[in-house]
């Protein structure tokens, strides 16, 4: 599948029903009939699924150190009574409801990112402080939260009943933080679950995202000869050597290619460093860390060339960086830290049908968008190009801040979409398996 079917690309909500007329709504009577009662089911999980999301905030689990969240996910699914629950040897908790040729994907990483300095909190990350509606804490945005809902809405749906035709799988998946979509392709290529569809619980408000911009991560690295400062003239300062490269990077932003869609290409200096045997020596080397994201028609190795450009790179070294780490099951994984930019087209049946789910619920379109961050559609869209999209509850902008919240209201929402949205794909699941 081509991740990019034309050159421009909309952010315009779903304004056609799917047979393809001009209501303004993605669903009609029957749908709103099914999404009332949705919600009615998903209204009587409330107390579960905020007891589950406040437990796992209670746990701190970043990348890597994930087992003990891990395990109390794993015991949730087995009390849930799905028809598999198991870790896959990388850490990811995976359990499977059904199994038929049509397999959908529900996919939320479950390791967050630290806490920083706790003084910067007004109340204690890790408590999952439910007040006035609103559960806090560090995840409560990014993305514990899908997790709890889409487990729940998988509940939910093993009641109603599954269709015949359909397997599910919900992975709570480990490290991507760290190195976003490493989770997925484990799953896909070392444990052979490969879906028709994938459901990402990245936070949208619950709306409905598309794709998002790549990302690279790459160094650049100068060398000098180091001499006593107080001889300095007669050494190599790599550290002079790197200022006009950094200010040629600032320039190079200027200069990226720009998508209506999913925005500006950038590249920013995230860190520097140098090696030097003393404050009172000069420095023999030194190096910049560079962040660069990729809008739509950029590459990783359009990426690289643009910096071994530069007018004052000279004999610096341009590398792209490695991931290459240890899951917390002892699993070792290594890749190279580029991400590709995907989307995924906005008349695709993945982004009508989740859209007509959400419409159901909520009583109004949602807006069509994208993220501004990377997801772990970069590996299931991204590299395999299995049809992904984003719906999740919780503000984007929240994430890794010490305000993440989201209201308990949109958790009863985001469960009761996610319990239509398999009976909803599973009408359409022709253009899937044709893929």
């Amino acid at each position: 599948m081509n991740p990019f079917p034309g050159a421009a690309f909309r952010v315009d909500s779903l304004a056609r029903p799917p047979d393809g007329g001009g209501s303004g709504s993605t669903t009609g009577g029957p749908s709103m009939e099914r999404g009332k009662a949705a919600l009615e089911a998903a209204r009587g999980r409330r107390d579960e699924v905020v007891r589950f999301l406040r437990e796992m905030i209670a746990i701190p689990a970043e990348s890597c150190r994930e087992g003990e969240r891990a395990e109390r996910i794993r015991r949730e699914y087995e009390k849930l009574g799905f028809d598999e629950v198991f870790f896959d040897r990388l850490g990811n908790v995976v359990a499977r409801l059904g199994s038929g040729p049509f397999t959908i994907l529900f996919d939320g990483h479950f390791d967050c990112v630290g806490v920083g300095d706790p003084a910067a909190w007004d109340f204690d990350p890790f408590a999952g402080k439910f007040e006035d509606g609103e559960i806090w804490g560090r995840g409560a945005v990014d993305e514990l939260p899908a997790i709890a809902c889409m487990a729940y809405g998988a509940e939910i749906l093993r009641r109603r009943g599954l269709p015949e035709d359909v397997t599910i799988y919900l992975c709570a998946s480990v490290m991507e933080e760290d190195c976003d979509g490493y989770c997925l392709l484990h799953l896909i290529e070392k444990e052979g679950i490969r879906p028709h569809a994938v459901v990402l619980g990245e936070p949208t408000d619950l709306d409905v995202y598309r794709g998002h911009r790549g990302r690279v991560e790459a160094t650049i690295t100068t060398r000098g000869r180091s001499v006593h400062a107080a001889h300095c003239e007669s050494g190599v300062n790599a550290l002079y050597k790197m200022a006009p490269i950094i200010a040629d990077v600032e320039a190079l932003n200027g200069r990226l290619r720009h998508d209506d869609f999913l925005g500006k290409g950038t590249i920013a200096v995230t860190s520097i460093e140098c090696t030097t045997p003393s404050l009172n020596a000069v420095p023999d080397s030194a190096r910049i860390y560079l962040d660069r994201r990729l809008t739509a028609g950029e590459t990783v190795e359009s990426a690289l060339a643009e910096l071994r450009a530069l007018p004052h790179l000279g004999d610096a070294a341009v590398e792209l960086l490695q991931y290459d780490a240890t899951s917390w099951r002892g699993e070792r994984a290594r890749q190279e830290k580029f991400y590709p930019t995907w989307l995924l087209d906005e008349e695709h049946p993945l982004v009508r049908d989740v859209a007509a789910a959400v419409e159901a619920v909520v009583g109004a379109p949602p807006k069509i968008s994208r993220w501004s961050f990377s997801t772990n559609g970069v590996a299931s869209m991204g590299r395999h190009g299995i049809p992904t999209v984003g719906f999740a509850p919780g503000r984007e902008e929240l994430a890794h801040t010490t305000r993440e919240h989201v209201a308990v209201d949109d958790l009863v929402k985001a469960t009761a979409v996610y319990s239509l949205i398999p009976q909803l794909l599973a009408a359409h699941k022709e253009a899937f398996l044709g893929d």
